[in-house]
This record gives structure tokens, sequence and C-alpha cells, in this order.
């Protein structure tokens, strides 16, 4: 088989078929991991200097005519608009923002507050150099929620913006986004996004305590993100990313995925396809009871595949033969045990591990469970290496 670009790489594997040879590759590359362990360069020179197959990650708002609403005058994102947590926020005179700088001996603790006519919202947020965590949610009483069903802003894809960023990127590598999610702190999914405005342990016990206000707050999440998808017709992502953690069987059970999860992103899944576009279903944790279910929302791929030594319970055999006929997988090899503290071949042993376990007939994209902050630069370099010899 000729040699194929990187996308040309991804995208036939996305599909399920075969491609030249296994694509290999790495969830978000951490800043401080570039300072401390690779002098400082940027992501680009990484993929460069190891040979993997590169992503992208971009994301642009633009605010609809004649709603009222507009880009937040006090928020200055990096690349202009076009960092992956960080496109310019949407706001309006019903939902302005305004961020409090706290005092804090070891961190950088900020207070973000959304205004609205009836009240505000917010919630504290700590920062150290290796990540961001919520002290305090948004969501303080039910009543709350109301606020967001009633003055949230409604941000769409800048099509023409991440339609030059596609074309600059070219032929090199994956083109990825993901779905809208709440402002100041959340995530993709509706239930992940809940959790992280409202806190996992209380939404958990919500979902027994007062089902009926949970699937409120789903449906006023959900509306928002649908809206945000079917402006993504004519962008041209390659995939976009919907799901989160907190929908793992590592935090909750299979019943609430299915009364809680799937009837909310499944429909994203649909209208996102209906787009033109492609859907990965991140689920950071455990995956085994519920590969089936997560597969039958009909995501085009499916990650992160943790194993059960970095805590999760992934068999990638096992779910190779149980869902591979219908979607990608992306994900499935143990950083943590063969980024650091192991030899090169041990390394390499496992990547051919991965390979014999899920790479039979294409469908398998090799990455590690998520991101990573160490990393020993001779162990990614037998890893990239290896993997470019599992030839199909």
């Amino acid at each position: 088989m000729n040699n194929m670009t990187s996308k040309e790489r991804f995208l036939t594997t996305i599909s399920r078929q075969e491609p030249d040879r296994l694509p290999v590759t790495t969830h978000h590359i951490m800043s401080i991991y570039l300072d401390e362990y690779f002098g400082g360069k940027n992501k680009d020179d990484f993929f460069d200097y190891l040979g993997l197959d590169p992503i992208a990650w971009e994301m642009a708002y633009a605010v609809k005519s004649g709603t009222g609403e507009y880009f937040d005058p006090g928020h200055h994102p990096t690349l202009n608009g076009l960092g992956f947590l960080d496109p310019r926020r949407v706001s309006s005179d019903n939902w302005r923002f305004r961020i409090e700088d706290l005092p804090d001996q070891e961190y950088q603790k900020q207070r973000f507050i959304i205004q609205t006519p009836k009240g505000d919202l917010s919630m504290l947020l700590r920062t150290d150099k290796h990540s961001t965590w919520v002290l305090e949610h948004f969501i303080k009483e039910k009543k709350d929620i109301e606020l967001i069903a009633e003055y949230v802003t409604y941000p769409v894809c800048d099509v023409s913006v991440i339609n030059e960023r596609a074309e600059a990127w070219g032929q090199r590598g994956l083109f990825r986004g993901h779905i809208l999610p709440f402002d100041g702190f959340g995530q993709p999914g509706c239930w992940q996004d809940a959790a992280c405005i409202v806190g996992i342990q209380r939404l958990i016990m919500e979902t027994f305590d007062d089902p009926q206000w949970v699937h409120e707050l789903l449906s006023i999440l959900q509306k928002r993100k649908l809206r945000f998808i079917k402006s993504l017709k004519g962008a041209k992502y390659d995939l976009l990313e919907l799901g989160g953690g907190d929908a793992s069987t590592t935090v909750i059970s299979p019943d609430i995925f299915n009364e809680f999860v799937a009837p909310y992103d499944a429909a994203l899944i649909e209208a996102a396809h209906e787009a033109g576009q492609r859907i990965v279903y991140h689920t950071c944790g455990g995956m085994m009871p519920i590969l089936e279910d997560i597969a039958a929302m009909k995501p085009d791929a499916m990650e992160t595949f943790t194993p059960a030594s970095m805590g999760a319970d992934v068999n990638l055999a096992e779910a190779k033969r149980r869902i591979g006929d219908k979607v990608c997988i992306i994900g499935g090899f143990d950083q943590f045990h063969f980024f650091t503290g192991c030899t090169p071949e041990d390394t390499r042993r496992e990547v051919r591990r991965c390979f014999e376990a899920a790479g039979a007939g294409g469908g398998f994209i090799l990455s590690p469970s998520d991101h990573f902050f160490e990393a020993d630069i001779r162990l990614l370099e037998a890893f990239a290496d290896e993997a470019k010899k599992c030839i199909y």
C-alpha cells in the first residue's frame, strides 16, 4: 500500500478501514510537559521530532446577528480566540462576565461570575502549573438553572475562521474540535457539563432525589449544544469531541448512563451527523460495562480505552471484539507505566500488544489514554518508532 499522509491515515482508520500503517498520536500535549521536558518547543515541534501523526485542536465562536449578543469585551484569549478551551466568550446585556483575582499563597485563584438581571452565578477556580479545578460550583440552589434557561447566550461556530485554519493545516494531520461547553469551566457532553457546574457527587445524588430537576438541567444544556452543532454545517473539522470522564463507569452506574447520559448525547451525535460532522465519544475511565451502550449512540469513534493498570477497566482485545465493527477505537496505551520507569524494549512490547489486541482490520488509532505530564523522551521515541513498524 502506498504511503498515506497523516490525515489520510487518520480518516481511513476512523472509517474502520485499513491504512498503510497503524496511526500513532497522543491526546492533548500539556504546555508544562513541553516546557519542562521538551525545551519549551511547541506542539508542532513535538509531533515533528517524534514523527507522530499530528493533531490540531481549534475552536472559534461567532455571534449571530439580531440576537443582542456580542463578544465579551473583557476576554482576551490566546490565538485570537482559537485556543482549545478558550475561544472568545459570547456575552449579552443579560449574560455578563466578571473575573475576580483572589489572594492565595500557593495557587492562582479566581472567582468567575456571570451576571444576569435576576441574580448572579459564581464559580471559584484554582489553578496550578498542571491544571485548573473547581472549588465552588455555579449551581448553588436548584432555581439557579432558571437563570441559565432564560439568559444564557448561544455562540455559534465561526465556520470561515475554522475553515481558514483547516486549509492551513492541510494534509498534515487530524483537525479536531469539541462540542460547545458551558462558560468558564465546562466540557462537551451534556452530563459532563452538568457535573462541572453542579458537582458530580451532588449530581449523582439528585438523580435519585430529584431526577426531574436533573433532566431539566440536561435539557437546558442540550438545547445550547444543539444550536451550536447546527451551526457546524460546512465547517471542515475531521473530528469533534463529545462526552467526558464523569460519564464513565468509574464514576456512575450503567443505569445512570442510560437514563441521564445516552439520551441527551445521542441526540447531539445525530445532529452532528446531519451537519456533516464526525464525533468521537470521550470516556476517560471505566467503559467495559457500557461499551455497547456508547456504540449504540452511533459515534464515529470512541476514546480513551484506559487499561486497568491506570485505574480503569479496559481489556483492549475484548473491546475490539465487542464493538470494533461499529466504531473506531482511539487510545488504549498505558502512558503511566510505559512512558516512565521502563526500558524502550518494554515500551515497544506494549505498542505491539495494543496493535495485536485492536489493530486487526483497521479501526484503531494508538494513543495514550489521555494526556500526560511526565514522559521519558527515549520512551516516546520507542513508542512512535515501533508503532510505525505496525504495518497492515
